[in-house]
């Protein structure tokens, strides 16, 4: 599946040609062989064709020729579920979003479910908008989930101070979202390096970083991956080539063959899978682990998926694609169904327990969402808490000033501030006195 093609060059002419090939040797201290001919590459292919994609179900879920399905097979169930559940969650909370409840929102089910199948629990997630689906494999709940989203008093990694799907737990090693983009990819190839000089997890966890191809036109995506190449550290780069980097189609971000094509550049393991086949995704992502953990380096793994919704709740997709194209990679390329379809061949899934699941998703979202509309905010002098470590500094200090003396003066008249102090715990009681 993998290939390590570094080292390797594709020839422009149409022969294919061999290291028998070249008879003068190498160049000092290098593998690269020397050669008389004037010769331009611009493929890591040795055959100048584009790098083939690592599938296992077809289009309606049957396993092609050749192809392996992973095991166990309980990982396969459990994965449809937390599938499922995905899309259920993106419909409330863009409807809630909608209301004016929540500022910003937005989801992705693709290639998250089967990629957190294929980690360790314990392996370090540092992810970018759309890997909520690895924190429900972890076992983070619905509560968890709603409060982020509302910024309740039981959210407990972020208290309210962040944007919705801004998630972070340290209990489930996953790394609090930051919305600048592609921060996270060098901060992962220090994570990696970090886990690699621990005694008692070198060997055993590896740093995982999320982000789409649009981030990987960031600066930041090559620091990221010069550091975890050269150190090395067991960092596992997880790449969503969705289509679009919001409205900019991936047509006009790069020129050559995706992202899996700077893999090699920087001598990292690098394979490129169907991110619509969570079975191959689930596969891919293992093998990569396995690299990973075991080599102490850098894998790549690019993972090609559509994005059928909008970017977010702030754009409209159709101002830049046609509905229709949209429609037709519903139908022809769903993953949701590529598994069910898979599931119920083997006998594994009924429509029965289909429309149970549904109906209990359902019910236990909208449980959860209830709940914590009616939770208060976490006190406002939170507001100005976790920033900085020892004493605080005078700028804090002079805001937390400034605060209270706006609040004395509008807080218990004006109506709109008097509604927003409802809502949270104390209603900034502390800053009146």
């Amino acid at each position: 599946m993998f290939r390590h093609l570094g080292r390797r060059a594709a020839s422009c002419t149409a022969r294919k040609r061999t290291y028998s090939d070249f008879k003068h040797g190498n160049l000092p201290h290098s593998h690269s062989p020397i050669t008389t001919d004037l010769e331009f590459f611009n493929s890591v292919r040795p055959d100048g064709q584009q790098i083939p994609t690592y599938r296992v179900l077809d289009s309606v879920g049957q396993p092609i020729d050749g192809s392996t399905v992973p095991e166990p097979f309980s990982y396969i169930c459990s994965s449809y579920e937390t599938m499922m559940l995905l899309p259920t969650l993106d419909t409330l909370l863009y409807s809630v979003q909608r209301q004016g409840k929540i500022s910003f929102y937005h989801g992705e089910e693709a290639t998250v479910v089967g990629s957190a199948a294929a980690l360790s629990p314990t392996d370090e997630v540092l992810g970018q908008y759309r890997e909520m689906g690895v924190l429900l494999w972890r076992g983070f709940d619905l509560d968890s989930i709603m409060s982020q989203c509302l910024g309740n008093k039981e959210d407990k990694a972020t208290k309210g101070r962040q944007m919705p799907v801004h998630f972070g737990s340290p209990q489930h090693h996953f790394h609090t979202i930051s919305s600048p983009l592609a921060t996270q990819i060098p901060q992962a190839a220090g994570v990696g390096y970090a886990l690699k000089r621990d005694p008692e997890r070198r060997g055993k966890d590896c740093a995982v970083c999320y982000f789409g191809e649009g981030a990987a036109s960031e600066g930041d995506f090559h620091a990221g991956m010069l550091l975890a190449s050269t150190i090395p550290s067991p960092t596992l780069f997880i790449v969503r080539n969705n289509g679009f980097a919001i409205s900019t189609p991936s047509s006009e971000q790069y020129y050559g063959d995706g992202i899996a094509a700077r893999g090699p550049g920087y001598g990292i393991d690098t394979i490129r899978v169907d991110g619509n086949d969570i079975l191959a995704v689930l596969g891919a992502v293992r093998e990569a682990r396995r690299r990973c953990v075991q080599q102490g380096r850098a894998v790549l793994v690019e993972s090609m998926t559509y994005r059928v919704g909008h970017h977010s709740t702030s754009d409209d997709s159709f101002a830049y694609r046609a509905r229709q194209e949209v429609e037709d990679r519903k139908k022809v390329d769903n993953p949701v169904s590529r598994l069910r379809l898979f599931l119920e061949s083997r006998k594994w899934w009924s429509d029965d327990e289909e429309t149970e699941l549904k109906a209990r998703l359902k019910s236990e979202i909208l449980t959860a969402f209830k709940r914590a509309e009616n939770l208060s905010r976490w006190e406002l002098k939170e507001l100005f808490s976790d920033v900085y470590a020892g004493d605080e500094p005078w700028n804090l200090r002079e805001q937390r000033e400034e605060l209270g003396e706006l609040l004395k003066k509008y807080g218990t008249v004006w109506e709109p501030w008097k509604k927003e102090r409802e809502k949270f715990n104390g209603s900034g009681d502390e800053f009146l006195s």
